[in-house]
């Protein structure tokens, strides 16, 4: 289970305590101690990056990324990418709201997702 900075936060654990999985804080750079790997990505308004620690996940696992919104898709992109880098599979992504007319689900790749509001 990895939950994007911030909100995918207040998420994620929740879903990985209850599913019985491990969660991996994905961040903003220079947020997590030690060695991380970064993904950088544009979004509409510039560009961001993410990190996560390395050997936070191992070659096969699998992974939901779980965010509050996808808009663009590019942080959610950003994310498997990150993981899939890191040799997981991204098996699922799941947010609390998504705007369908921005077309982010169209960058996950055929990947389902998981949404509880659709906002026009």
């Amino acid at each position: 289970m990895e939950g994007i900075e911030a909100r995918g936060f207040i998420f994620g654990p929740p879903i990985a305590l209850a599913i019985g999985a491990k969660f991996v804080p994905l961040r903003k750079p220079k947020k997590l101690p030690g060695e991380v790997i970064r993904e950088e990505y544009v979004l509409e308004y510039g560009s961001d990056c993410l990190e996560m620690h390395v050997g936070a996940v191992n070659s096969g696992e699998r992974a939901l990324v779980v965010d509050d919104l996808i808009a663009t898709g590019g942080t959610l992109r950003a994310a498997m990418n990150l993981l899939e880098r890191a040799g997981a599979e991204v098996i699922e992504c799941a947010c609390v709201i998504e705007i369908p007319e921005l077309k982010g689900r169209e960058r996950l790749n055929g990947k389902p997702l998981f949404v509880l509001v659709e906002s026009h």
